[in-house]
């Protein structure tokens, strides 16, 4: 823990004040490189929060991109974010939080109202201009985050309304991608369902008490598993795409939380 104390003081802060009015200028000014300080700051977090990052596979780059993925914690998107370049989708309260906010938006990330249906047209938009830039967009599918030890069923109404969005913006080419996210060891040790409920975000708790058992937790050794991307035409049958993705992220957690490897292709 003291470690912890003395790199928030000494790197994470710094670091901080730094990159904060670095990256809105770059935003501002609409440079095409905005995604290179929000990694270093990820990378930087994940050093702070004790996770190691192993990476299996390797995100599609060069082309629109829509990633598919499990969610457990806000953990998920210093993982994520430290290996790949993605603009993440969050829930819309997620942009009203104190200075997590500020940051989300930092990284231009796209906010949906999940209590209102008429809202998944505007984010759809949102997701679809960004893509056609040769950008990636994650959304956690299952829309929640769960313990890790399975993966709920994905919606699919962003996924259709991003196929439509995605030809309207003028994106070709665009891939679809699943992404595997398992928390695999605690302090070198396998992680049960006990020790999960330590990591994940989930409805029992407050945001207060993840945090603390976050920073106050072991070591944290995470996977990161790309998926084989697939296209992703505006014809294609939305349900049957984003069951397929399921289907992926489902078989590559459930091997990753037996212990099963899988190439190591970068880390």
């Amino acid at each position: 823990m003291i470690f912890r104390v003395l790199f928030f003081i000494f790197v994470l802060v710094p670091a901080m004040i730094l990159i904060i009015p670095a990256q809105a200028l770059i935003n501002a000014l609409r440079l095409p490189f905005w995604s290179v300080l929000p990694r270093l700051f990820h990378r930087i977090g994940r050093v702070f929060l004790g996770m190691r990052v192993t990476v299996i596979g390797q995100p599609a780059t060069g082309r629109p991109t829509l990633l598919v993925s499990n969610h457990i914690s806000w953990t998920d998107i210093i993982a994520v974010g430290s290996v790949a370049d993605v603009t993440f989708v969050a829930k819309r309260e997620v942009g009203e939080w104190f200075f997590v906010g500020m940051m989300a938006r930092l990284q231009k990330t796209i906010f949906v109202d999940r209590t209102r249906r008429s809202d998944a047209g505007r984010t759809a938009q949102e997701m679809g201009a960004h893509m056609a830039g040769g950008n990636a967009v994650l959304l956690f599918a299952e829309g929640q985050s769960d313990i890790g030890t399975h993966v709920l069923p994905f919606r699919s109404a962003l996924v259709g309304a991003a196929q439509h969005a995605m030809v309207e913006a003028g994106a070709s080419d665009v891939m679809i991608q699943p992404l595997t996210i398992a928390y695999t060891r605690l302090q070198g040790l396998p992680v049960g369902r006990t020790e999960r409920s330590l990591i994940a975000w989930i409805k029992s708790k407050s945001v207060g008490q993840n945090i603390r058992e976050i920073l106050g937790g072991p070591v944290k050794e995470v996977t990161v598993a790309f998926g084989t991307p697939r296209p992703l035409r505006d014809t294609d049958n939305r349900k049957l795409v984003t069951k397929a993705a399921e289907n992926d992220v489902r078989a590559m957690l459930v091997a990753l939380n037996r212990g099963q490897k899988l190439p190591v292709v970068a880390g």
